[in-house]
């Protein structure tokens, strides 16, 4: 109650807010946090009561619940039996207190919720107006009660959205009535994460998967993420949060660490995705037959259509790099028959599997898928070692020769020699023009990293347009993401005083 009462004071409406309508209850807070670790079972128990008697504050909290099973499971039966519950939740939450300022924070995380769900099983245009709604409901309350905390959680992660968009498409989002930049999201993020406890956990984990997955995640901030998961042993999220994101950034080996920790035990939700990710970081380290074991595990426990078809590809790799062919083909034969081509690794998966029976691939192509793993996993002296007997001349085709270089650029980078690693990128740049191949895109997106760290501004937003340019490849969502919001920054800071 002790927070009840500290938001209400900052907002200066405590008398007239109904409190049965909106009470956050010491066994409301629990049940949140039970929520928040994947126990959801017991933070369901937690709230019914609550719930029951149409407390907002718990409506909000079983909605979460639903949007973590739902997104955990990727089960879409479930997902078409609960699809109807936004609408009854949201009818409930606009008959409570307009006076109260979660009465529009509560609606508004609602229909976020709604709008990750909806992305997940592939309704982009009903999230995209949940996003809509959720923006003006939350603009509203900041402007009511501009001292309410918890608006500021949602608002700022949309605001760092919005900024992110390129700047030829900021008509659409001026036309909706949609303002907003990478730098003031930050700002309003960490507000919350400095001075509301309630949602200080949910506000780091937005901030560090921007950092992850639009800006650039820095040394400090795997620090940050890594004491944050010591600091809650309990707590799956955080968990499987740090093995993805120290995956992404090429930490596997922390990252098998934290993964082989996470909380076990009937309380926590199904988590199959983690049995994939094991199997990923195994991949990356050469031992092939336990990865195998670990990507049909998750095949046999996994009721989404995701990662299928990359899974069968990597099972194919598994076979393919130990020089077991004939196990090898079936794998990738299922590539074309199964799940669906919505995440850029299905993507990818797919390409390789049509490119592998129209052309053939060359025994060289397993040279740079090893040193590629071993790159992607941290482990450079491995993919290094992989490289040295080989030079670009000992590839024939000029897709490989590109790889080459993009790889040779990326350990020297990640070892920390970005002079040695700049000509390998300028001369994958130069071999991808023709054919418009990723390995291009990539390799402009860091050298835009570069001489953004060499204080080149002029330089960085050459190569952060360059890797824009590429119009078609698997990996042009996310590249055009941190492209964008690179060159967001670059404008910021141009223009500050």
């Amino acid at each position: 109650m002790r927070i009840v009462l500290f938001l209400w004071g900052l907002v200066g409406v405590a008398g007239s807010i109904r409190a049965a309508d909106f009470e956050l209850t010491p066994t409301l807070q629990r049940g949140y946090g039970e929520v928040l670790k994947l126990k959801v079972q017991d933070g369901r128990r937690m709230i019914a009561g609550e719930v029951a008697r149409k407390n907002g504050v718990a409506i909000y909290v079983d909605n979460l619940a639903d949007m973590v099973t739902l997104l955990v499971s990727d089960d879409r039966k479930l997902y078409e039996q609960w699809d109807d519950r936004e609408d009854q939740r949201l009818d409930v939450l606009r008959s409570l207190d307009e006076n109260s300022p979660w009465q529009r924070f509560t609606q508004a995380e609602v229909r976020l919720h709604w709008a990750f769900v909806k992305l997940k099983f592939g309704q982009e245009v009903s999230a995209c107006w949940d996003v809509i709604r959720a923006y003006k409901l939350l603009e509203e309350n900041r402007k009511k009660f501009p001292g309410f905390l918890p608006t500021y959680k949602s608002l700022g992660l949309l605001h760092v959205m919005i900024g992110a968009v390129p700047d030829n498409f900021t008509w659409v989002t001026r036309m909706l009535g949609l303002r907003g930049n990478i730098r003031q999201g930050l700002e309003e993020i960490r507000t919350v994460v400095q001075k509301d406890t309630l949602f200080q956990t949910e506000a780091r984990l937005i901030d560090l998967l921007i950092r992850a997955y639009v800006l650039k995640f820095t040394e400090a901030d795997a620090t940050n993420l890594k004491t944050m998961v010591e600091n809650g042993p309990d707590n799956l999220l955080l968990h499987f949060f740090a093995t993805s994101v120290l995956m992404k950034d090429a930490q596997s080996e922390d990252a098998l660490r934290f993964l082989n920790k996470r909380p076990i035990g009937p309380d926590y939700l199904p988590f199959p995705i983690l049995e994939y990710l094991k199997a990923e970081i195994l991949v990356q380290k050469a031992h092939y037959a336990q990865a195998a074991g670990s990507y049909r595990a998750f095949l046999n426990q996994y009721k989404g259509v995701n990662f299928l078809k990359d899974t069968n590809y990597k099972l194919f790799l598994c076979y393919w790099l130990s020089d077991d062919d004939t196990r090898a083909l079936p794998y990738l034969r299922q590539v074309g028959s199964v799940g669906s081509a919505v995440v850029e690794s299905d993507k990818a998966a797919q390409k390789f599997a049509e490119a592998y029976f129209k052309k053939g691939v060359s025994v060289r192509q397993k040279i740079l898928m090893k040193a590629r793993l071993a790159t992607d996993g941290g482990f450079y002296d491995t993919a290094l070692t992989t490289l040295r007997p080989y030079t670009e001349s000992s590839f024939s085709l000029v897709s490989e020769k590109a790889e080459f270089n993009y790889r040779k650029g990326r350990i020297f980078q990640r070892r920390g020699d970005a002079d040695e690693a700049m000509p390998y990128f300028e001369r994958a740049i130069r071999l991808s023009e023709a054919s418009q191949l990723s390995y291009g895109a990539t390799s402009a997106l860091q050298l835009g990293y570069i001489y953004q760290q060499k204080r080149n501004p002029a330089k960085a937003r050459q190569y952060f347009q360059k890797a824009l340019s590429y119009k078609k490849h698997e990996y042009k969502n996310s590249i055009d993401n941190k492209a964008r919001a690179a060159l967001n920054e670059l404008s910021t800071d141009s223009s500050a005083p």
